[in-house]
């Protein structure tokens, strides 16, 4: 029999647009699990995806969802891979009949598919039940497993507000959020004992309150591993982007003592791409939320360590060890370092704008606050793939998406299939030559002012949503001094760090820096960090996995 859920409020969901076979699979579903569970069911893709969505804001837990494959207007396929954004933990089971089987076999790659039934399923003592057993046991033993969320109450044009939510989401960490102004709020306010002029307020599970909290004292109190379990690693790798998550999965996974530090969440600017459309092994794309989450629990599976919250300032050499040192003073040492530490966006220089910063101005895809833009205009400054991926996104509910871009056209920078899915896409408009010139609004944005570089002439629009996309600088000026890098501050490695034929300077090896190795031995690069790297999520990828392999290589000669 299925073993009692951990709280009375997970669900198991079926859809099924058939109303007599909908009836069935719940019936057969509150026969074996209604007792532990609770049974929902959906006779539309649609429609399933308005209940997910309700039981995510009451903080509800979803633990297997049941879906058709044929299905009007969404077949099982298509409702399972929406579904993924919402419960990317929740056990995927599709529906099918005989003929049907190579769809299934198909989606297994498209939505991470967990198993697929033949209708029909009698009796389910044999077919569907311990299919069901086995997935709810799977699901209970996971990084999913129920846990009560952690409460904000906040307003929603504030900008410390704004970044605590952004900093749960993206650390995958499940909240609720209470606006201070409706009755709830104020109710969690004054319990408190706060008056709300300073916000956000959080609430831990176990009641614990936090007013304003930096990022390091957040992470600590909802649960995010800060502290070191050690003070020697065989590999240490700074920063959670896609080429460190890549580097933490291959060093565990071939038997390193591997810990990964990254200062704000695990994923970097992949992780907050809304779709990444020509990554390999998806074709019908993965959101950054999904392939970060897959990642760091690959990671986690093979062994790695992941840190949260933690800013390294420091990396010394001492003897055959390399020193990591934190901001708070405390330190780390391994045999090898590999800095993945990506890029950060940068900040658009127009008056206006940085008061306005997380009051309806924002930079990169900030998708927590993309429910809010329903209804609304939106504008996107940048003419790279974020840009792209982010109007695709944000125009399934936006009235209006309109991309800003400096140059004469999108060819420059954006790839040439997502090109064509904005300008297909009905409310999305492309306005080239221009800029934002300033931003205006009391407390939230409210205007702004774009100049048309060629013609030299200024319009007011009125605006609610910005968010920036105008490329990046390499988070690496702490490495000054040590590492060296190029004048823009990526990092030299291998070959560009002997341009002719010299080693680089303090060099004392007899062989040259391997081909992501730095000018410190037993240090490498990976990722866009990288001075002249791709830029693209799978390069990352597989620069931390060669930079692994260079290691093993490192290790084994010293």
């Amino acid at each position: 029999m299925a073993q009692a859920a951990d709280t009375a409020r997970t669900v198991i969901m079926t859809v099924d647009d058939d109303p007599g076979v909908s009836r069935a699979v719940a019936r057969d579903l509150r026969r074996r699990y209604g007792g532990s569970y609770r049974i929902v069911r959906a006779e539309s893709g649609e429609s399933a995806l308005g209940a997910l969505r309700e039981l995510k804001l009451r903080g509800d837990l979803v633990a297997v969802i049941l879906a058709d494959y044929r299905m009007p207007q969404m077949n099982g396929i298509e409702f399972l891979e929406q579904a993924l954004d919402v419960y990317p933990g929740a056990r995927r089971v599709l529906l099918t009949a005989y003929a049907d089987t190579n769809a299934a076999i198909d989606a297994i790659n498209v939505v991470d598919l967990d198993h697929y039934l033949l209708k029909p399923w009698d009796p389910p003592e044999e077919k569907l039940y311990p299919v069901l057993d086995d997935l709810l046991s799977a699901w209970r033993t996971s990084d999913y497993r129920p846990v009560p969320s952690t409460k904000v109450v906040g307003h929603r044009f504030s900008a410390p507000s704004s970044d605590v939510r952004e900093f749960l989401a993206r650390n995958q960490v499940p909240y609720r959020w209470y606006s201070a102004d409706e009755p709830e709020g104020q109710r969690l306010l004054a319990a408190a004992g706060a008056d709300g002029q300073r916000l956000p307020l959080v609430v831990t599970p176990e009641g614990e309150t936090m007013i304003e909290p930096e990022a390091p004292e957040l992470a600590a109190k909802v649960g995010l591993a800060t502290t070191p379990a050690s003070d020697f690693y065989d590999l240490v790798v700074i920063g959670g982007g896609p080429a460190g998550l890549g580097a933490a999965v291959y060093g565990a996974s071939e038997g390193l003592r591997t810990v990964l530090v990254e200062r704000e969440a695990t994923g970097g600017q992949a992780g907050q791409s809304s779709r990444i459309e020509n990554y390999l092994g998806f074709p019908d794309g993965v959101s950054g939320a999904q392939l970060t989450d897959r990642a760091r629990r690959q990671a986690a599976k093979f062994g790695a360590e992941i840190l949260t919250a933690r800013e390294v300032t420091g990396l010394e050499v001492n003897g055959g060890s390399r020193t990591v040192r934190f901001a708070d003073g405390t330190a780390i040492a391994a045999h090898a370092v590999i800095l993945a530490t990506g890029v950060s966006y940068r900040q658009l220089a127009a008056p206006g704008l940085p008061a306005l910063t997380g009051c309806g101005v924002f930079y990169g895809s900030a998708l927590t606050e993309a429910a809010a833009c329903q209804g609304h205009d939106v504008y996107i400054v940048g003419g790279a793939n974020s840009a792209g991926q982010a109007a695709m996104y944000l125009a399934r509910g936006a009235k209006s998406v309109t991309l800003l871009v400096r140059g004469p056209d999108l060819s420059a920078s954006m790839s040439h299939y997502l090109i064509q899915q904005v300008d297909e896409a009905p409310n999305i408009a492309v306005r080239c030559n221009t800029v934002v010139e300033s931003a205006h609004g009391d407390g939230e944005l409210e205007q702004l002012t774009l100049r048309d570089v060629a013609t030299g002439g200024s319009e007011l629009v009125d605006a609610k949503w910005l968010f920036v996309f105008i490329g990046a600088a390499p988070l690496t000026d702490w490495l000054d001094g040590a590492v060296e890098r190029d004048r823009r501050g990526f990092i030299l490695a291998g070959p560009d760090l002997t341009p002719d034929g010299r080693p680089p300077a303090g060099w004392e090896l007899d062989r040259p820096p391997y081909h992501l190795e730095t000018n410190i031995p037993g240090v490498f690069v990976a990722g866009d960090a990288r001075a002249e790297s791709a830029k693209r999520v799978a390069s990352a990828v597989g620069e931390g996995a060669m930079a692994v392999m260079l290691v093993h290589r490192y290790l084994e000669q010293s």
